[in-house]
């Protein structure tokens, strides 16, 4: 199982970005899919969440410029970011709660690889 995630990049304050993580492998379902991001020597922290019903969740600091949805069909999430901000640079990681088995008994968590988003002043 992997997810891969993909979209960052170099961009200046005010502009737009959109973030995308695909989802691969032997899962029956996923449950919440999310974005998380991290700067060095600052924990990660959760930009948006959405549930498998489609509820939304967002860090304080979105503050309505992004948008987070899932593609069910295609097991992806994305972002979209408008807005940006010099202090939105960090690496971007996607994860989703995966569903094993059918009974939904067995689910684990995976993250996917990263990617940089940098906003420029």
């Amino acid at each position: 199982v992997q997810l891969q995630a993909s979209g960052g990049g170099l961009v200046q304050a005010g502009g737009s970005l959109r973030l995308s993580c695909a989802a691969s492998g032997s899962i029956f379902s996923i449950d919440h899919m999310g974005w998380y991001r991290q700067v060095p020597e600052k924990e990660r922290e959760l930009v948006a969440i959405i549930t498998s019903n489609d509820s939304t969740n967002y860090g304080d600091f979105v503050k309505g410029r992004f948008t987070i949805s899932r593609d069910n069909a295609k097991n992806m999430v994305l972002l979209q970011m408008n807005s940006l901000k010099p202090e939105d640079t960090a690496i971007y990681y996607c994860k989703a709660l995966m569903v094993m088995t059918s009974r939904g008994d067995i689910r684990y968590d995976y993250w996917g690889q990263g990617t940089q988003v940098t906003v420029s002043s």
